[in-house]
C-alpha cells in the first residue's frame, strides 16, 4: 500500500490526534532502547505516509548531539582515547535525546499536514504552530547556528508569502476511513506497545 493510499485514507484531524496520543509515550519511555525504536516507528509511519526525510540529515544530527554528550563524562568508562573518555551514562543519554528530539520531527512529519483544521480559537492557534514547527523541521537543512534568528525569520516570512486558504472541498474536510483509524490505532498502540516494554527494561 503507497504512501498516498495511506494518506487518503487518514482525515488530518485524525493524524494530529494519533500523534499527539502516540507522543507521551516517547517521552517518558524510560528505555533508550525503548525510544530508538520508537523512533524508528515513527520514520517508518511518515515514510508510509509518503513524507521524505532525509537521511543523511538525520544521522548527522544523531550523531552530532550524541558527540556534544561525549563532551560532559559520567558513569562506567567503555573507552578512552588520551583525554577523552566515552562513558556508559553519557552515551546512553546522548542517544536518548537524539532519537527522542528526531522522534518528535517524525511524529511531526506524519501527525500535520497542511489541511490540519483544529476547532475553535485555541485549536486555529495550536494547528498553526504545528504547520509551522513541521515546515521548520522539513526545512532544518537550511538552518546554520551562524545565522539561526535570520534564517528561521526568512522561512517563516517564506511560509507567509506562500500561505493561501485551501480551496474547497480538500483533504480539510475529509474523513477517516474505517481501515485508516485501523492504521492509526495500531501505529499508536505500537508506539504503547513499546513503551510498556521498555518500563520492564531499564538502562543500564
Amino acid at each position: 500500500m503507497s504512501g498516498i493510499k495511506i494518506a487518503r485514507r487518514c482525515g488530518g484531524r485524525a493524524l494530529c490526534i494519533a500523534g499527539l496520543l502516540a507522543m507521551p509515550s516517547l517521552l517518558f519511555n524510560p528505555n533508550t532502547f525503548g525510544r530508538i525504536a520508537q523512533f524508528l516507528l515513527f520514520w517508518f509511519f511518515a515514510a508510509a505516509l509518503g513524507k521524505k526525510t532525509s537521511v543523511p540529515a538525520t544521522v548527522l544530527v544523531i550523531a552530532g548531539i550524541v558527540a556534544f554528550n561525549l563532551l560532559a563524562p559520567y558513569g562506567r568508562v567503555l573507552a578512552s582515547f588520551g583525554a577523552f573518555r566515552i562513558t556508559e551514562g553519557a552515551l546512553l543519554a546522548g542517544i536518548r535525546r537524539a532519537v527522542t528530539l528526531e522522534g518528535l520531527i517524525m511524529l511531526s512529519k506524519a501527525g500535520v499536514r497542511q489541511d490540519l483544521r483544529l476547532p475553535g480559537a485555541f485549536g486555529g492557534l495550536l494547528g498553526e504552530s504545528l504547520r509551522i514547527f513541521a515546515a521548520l523541521t522539513g526545512r532544518k537543512r537550511r538552518l546554520s547556528p551562524k545565522s539561526l534568528v535570520a534564517d528561521i525569520d526568512a522561512i517563516l516570512f517564506e511560509l507567509s508569502a506562500a500561505d493561501e486558504p485551501l480551496p474547497p472541498h480538500t483533504d480539510a474536510a475529509q474523513k477517516t476511513s474505517a481501515s485508516g483509524m485501523v492504521i492509526l490505532a495500531a501505529a499508536v498502540l505500537a508506539s504503547w506497545g513499546t513503551f510498556a516494554a521498555g518500563t520492564l527494561l531499564s538502562d543500564p
